[in-house]
């Protein structure tokens, strides 16, 4: 059977391929849902991508990595990974839960949020509910979680005031049949937004900095840009939109260590690509390493050079989903300008407080996990760029 234009969902299913995440996410919710239904959740979140909420997480974010620089001290040496871990959870549970987040949820949540991360492994993948230690940890993670934040919910509700954030725009949701979404649901889906936004904008955090410092030339542009936006604009969505050099480091980042080791779908039915029989019930899997490589698109692949996004060159223009490092398509993720916006957020306040410098500069990728990171340690050291400067926050510390 030679399929010629294939419905992703009726024949290549991602919802069969991530099964996994269902423990986690919640049933009913995002992968346990029908194409449809899922689509409709999908819907719900929109109102919490405006740019008029996106303005408030920019400073939300500024604000969290400032308070997080307050015990750096003017110089040391850091885990970079351990770091951007620490500041994303914290940047994208403000932005997803509110100022509760901070102020009362932060410790916890974060305990229980490792315990949801251990749930997602290689056995998972085949046997979700196989009875290992860290399956049950990740349950009842997933049952406190649950509990957290009916109380937050609940407290919201009755208070009857908005906020900006990603809980104020699912509580104000409601469902086809025209009903307030369920504690359980809303929960779910802030799962399935966090764990879509954290740990690969911690990553893409990550090798965003380790690659900027190996290749130090473009760091004085940046700064530059830097100054010039922000010295007129503060911390502003209209800003940050300005910084086309950054930008484009990032991006080259997603092309040279995609956070995803591979886009999974499940084939539902036998079907024929280019010559080749896919039987129904096989994995069909791409890998973004792989892909953002190809010499026909890619000019030079294996080199940084970030310009390649720049006009006239811009590579990723010359072919449809040239670039996938967070998906492609109908599933391409929906967080992705959130991720950009915390990356770029994140290293425009670090590098207005600090110098760094690489440890080692040999850092490789770390295949064992889902979402690549650099092997640990990846240690910097850092330095403050001046005692004035450092009493200039970027915007002030909520």
């Amino acid at each position: 059977m030679q399929v010629t234009k294939p419905s992703p969902d009726a024949i290549l299913s991602a919802r069969e391929a991530y099964q996994f995440t269902v423990p986690i996410f919640g049933k009913g919710v995002a992968y346990d849902a029908t194409p449809d239904v899922m689509d409709q959740q999908l819907r719900m979140v929109h109102p919490a991508l405006r740019d008029e909420k996106m303005q408030s997480y920019a400073r939300f974010i500024a604000a969290e990595v400032e308070n997080h620089l307050e015990g750096w001290g003017d110089s040391g040496t850091l885990d970079l990974l351990t770091t951007m871990n620490e500041i994303t959870i914290r940047t994208a549970g403000r932005c997803l839960i509110g100022a509760e987040f901070r102020t009362g949820l932060a410790s916890t949540f974060g305990r229980l949020y490792r315990d949801l991360e251990g749930g997602i492994n290689m056995v998972a993948f085949f046997a979700p509910n196989f009875p290992l230690r860290a399956m049950w940890r990740r349950d009842r993670a997933r049952r406190q979680v649950v509990e957290l934040m009916s109380s937050l919910i609940a407290a919201r509700r009755a208070r009857r005031a908005s906020s900006d954030d990603f809980l104020d725009a699912l509580i104000a949701a409601r469902g086809p049949d025209g009903e307030p979404l369920g504690d359980d649901t809303i929960t779910g889906l802030l799962l399935t937004l966090l764990f879509a936004g954290q740990h690969t904008s911690a990553v893409l955090a990550t090798w965003t900095g380790i690659l900027l410092l190996r290749h130090p030339h473009h760091l004085a542009p940046i700064l530059a840009e830097r100054a010039a936006v922000f010295e007129t604009q503060g911390v502003t969505l209209a800003a940050l939109k300005q910084l086309v050099r950054l930008e484009r480091c990032i991006k080259e980042t997603e092309r040279l260590h995609p956070p995803l080791v591979m886009l999974m779908r499940k084939a539902l039915e036998n079907f024929e690509f280019d010559g080749h029989v896919v039987p129904a019930g096989d994995l069909v899997m791409v890998s973004p390493a792989v892909s953002h490589r190809i010499p026909e698109i890619f000019a030079d692949p294996s080199r940084y050079d970030p310009d390649r996004f720049a006009p006239p060159r811009e590579e990723d223009r010359r072919s449809p989903n040239a670039l996938i490092g967070f998906g492609g398509g109908k599933h391409r993720c929906l967080g992705l300008a959130f991720a950009y916006q915390q990356v770029k957020v994140i290293w425009s306040v670090l590098l207005h407080h600090y110098t760094f410098e690489l440890v080692d500069r040999d850092q490789r990728p770390n295949y064992a996990t889902f979402v690549v990171a650099p092997r640990q340690p990846c240690l910097v050291r850092y330095r403050s760029r001046s005692l004035a400067q450092r009493r200039m926050p970027l915007v002030a510390a909520e």
